[in-house]
């Protein structure tokens, strides 16, 4: 584990983020470092929803969360629309909601699954 994916060592915003989704319910939550592999963000941030309603709720907590920690609002937010996978560009970490199924179909965890991961627990709190 490099020092960047420390849990201890997380960005505030990212953390904010984190706690955010989970304050809504939201599951599956966890953080890649893909700093290493990918030149335009440095984490994701991953979190499911069990219907399209509350994956837009816990995009705008989100959003509400990393404001509220001194943070701005996403440099650009996409999938509104549908709502099966809002994407919320943050610039340091970029924030993925899905529904669940939709996080299924995608797999993401498999696709980064070379890069060191940070799962957290229901209060949003890394989980070591």
């Amino acid at each position: 584990m490099n020092s960047r994916s420390d849990p201890d060592l997380l960005p505030p915003l990212l953390l904010a983020a984190a706690r955010g989704a989970s304050d809504l319910q939201a599951t599956n939550v966890l953080a890649l470092d893909v700093g290493d592999v990918l030149g335009i963000t440095d984490w994701f941030v991953v979190a499911s929803a069990s219907n399209v309603r509350q994956v837009r709720r816990i995009a705008e907590q989100i959003e509400e969360a990393v404001k509220a920690s001194g943070g701005q609002g996403p440099l650009r937010i996409e999938g509104l629309e549908d709502a099966t996978w809002i994407l919320l560009d943050f610039g340091l970490f970029v924030v993925h909601v899905f529904y669940e199924e939709t996080r299924s179909f995608y797999d993401i965890e498999r696709l980064w699954s070379d890069v060191p991961k940070i799962r957290f627990d229901e209060n949003g709190i890394p989980a070591s």
